[in-house]
């Protein structure tokens, strides 16, 4: 046993534009709930769960978008991916190429983004 910190969760902060239309986002199309926002009526910081799992939404300035910055990458442990992927087709979320594939580093997924191009994996080992 350890005898340092313990990791016990990690709770990723992603950039968006409108928080508002991001918790939408993650609550209708992808199942999510919220946990918390800083203002119901006007949030800057909130955070959505769905099962073990806490993301938060953070707003930046229209501005950061112009710069190209990237934007993070997610991925996401799931059991039963291809329930996971029968739930979110018909959702909207999807882009062109995303489909559920098995990859060369033995894992099945798929992945999108959410509408300020935050990258979502969701994948399980084979």
């Amino acid at each position: 046993m350890s005898k340092g910190g313990y990791f016990e969760a990690i709770h990723p902060v992603l950039p968006v534009q409108d928080v508002t239309t991001a918790l939408g986002f993650y609550i209708e199309a992808l199942g999510f709930e919220i946990a918390f926002a800083d203002n119901y009526e006007d949030p800057k910081y909130a955070g959505v769960k769905r099962d073990n799992i806490e993301i938060h939404l953070q707003w930046h300035d229209a501005s950061e978008w112009v710069k190209g910055v990237d934007r993070p990458m997610l991925r996401f442990v799931i059991q039963n991916i291809e329930a996971l992927y029968d739930e979110y087709k018909d959702k909207g979320v999807f882009h062109e190429r995303t489909a559920l594939r098995e990859t060369a580093w033995g894992t099945r997924e798929f992945a999108f983004y959410d509408p300020y191009m935050n990258g979502l994996t969701f994948y399980c080992d084979l």
